[in-house]
């Protein structure tokens, strides 16, 4: 894609999309080839039934995924409702076939980018990018074994989903709070196909969080968000619990069970 500068300094509003492959991991390096030669053939095979010239859009590899920034004279819900559409009904076709079935996160946020010659960078890129790979859509893809999941950042929703439009349905997104290095955000999330993804709701007053309703509380590369309670953060995983207004009765003791004795040091 052609800029008409390519100033660092200068920032253009366009949607961000960020492609994350699922487990790209457990892929061997013999795999990973395939794997990558998917992404990109779903991707531009999207792009051309939708109207989108490949070369109208800046596209950056990232090994197991892409980023990529589509320049504001192209309507964002045309991304978001046709191009997501073919992307889906692409990736469904082609796992059909697949022993191993690529599972896809993508999301999207519109805001300021900034180009040089190395590619693109901005608080939009970020939060696209946290998104995508934020343990809300890794629990969906896994707990729904879905081709693809979508998350969208909550000016996106609100300023082109919510109204809706052509392959754009409100009714089949669903709202998560989550934590991603700069701070809590609100995102909403899409299983293209299906209905609304449903969330069990672990919050306590002063925070609204969500988590996959049904997901584990530990994903393989890390815990699941924490509740919190005030100005008190709190996260269990493997043999720990979160115990709130509880009263124990005899001497609880974190570490080794050492009786009810006390020991002077």
């Amino acid at each position: 894609m052609e800029h008409d500068a390519l100033d660092a300094g200068e920032a253009r509003y366009e949607l961000v999309i960020s492609v994350d492959a699922r487990g790209s991991g457990q892929y061997s390096d013999a795999e990973k080839p395939l794997m990558r030669r998917q992404i990109y053939e779903v991707l531009e095979t999207a792009f051309a039934q939708a109207g989108v010239g490949r070369n109208a859009v800046h596209l950056e590899d990232r090994g197991d995924g892409v980023l990529i920034s589509v320049p504001g004279r192209i309507a964002v819900a045309r991304l978001l409702g046709l191009w997501m559409t073919e992307l889906h009904e692409k990736l469904r076709l082609d796992n059909r076939r697949e022993r191993r079935p690529l599972g896809l996160r993508v999301a999207m946020h519109v805001g300021p980018v900034r180009h040089d010659s190395e590619g693109i960078c901005g608080d939009a890129v970020n939060l696209a990018c946290g998104l995508a790979d934020s343990s809300v859509a890794r629990h969906l893809l896994k707990r729904e074994q879905a081709d693809l999941v979508l998350a969208v950042s909550e000016s996106l929703y609100r300023e082109v989903v919510a109204p809706g439009g052509k392959f754009i349905d409100p009714d089949r997104f669903a709202p998560a709070r989550i934590t991603l290095k700069g701070g809590e955000v609100t995102a909403w999330f899409q299983l293209p196909g299906r209905p609304a993804p449903a969330f069990e709701k672990q919050s306590a007053p002063g925070m609204s969080s969500a988590t996959p309703s049904g997901s584990p509380a530990a994903e393989e590369d890390g815990y699941e968000d924490g509740e919190r309670d005030g100005d008190a953060a709190y996260r269990a995983g493997r043999d720990m619990n979160v115990f709130r207004d509880t009263t124990f009765e005899r001497s609880v003791h974190i570490g080794h069970n050492i009786g009810t004795d006390r020991r002077k040091d």
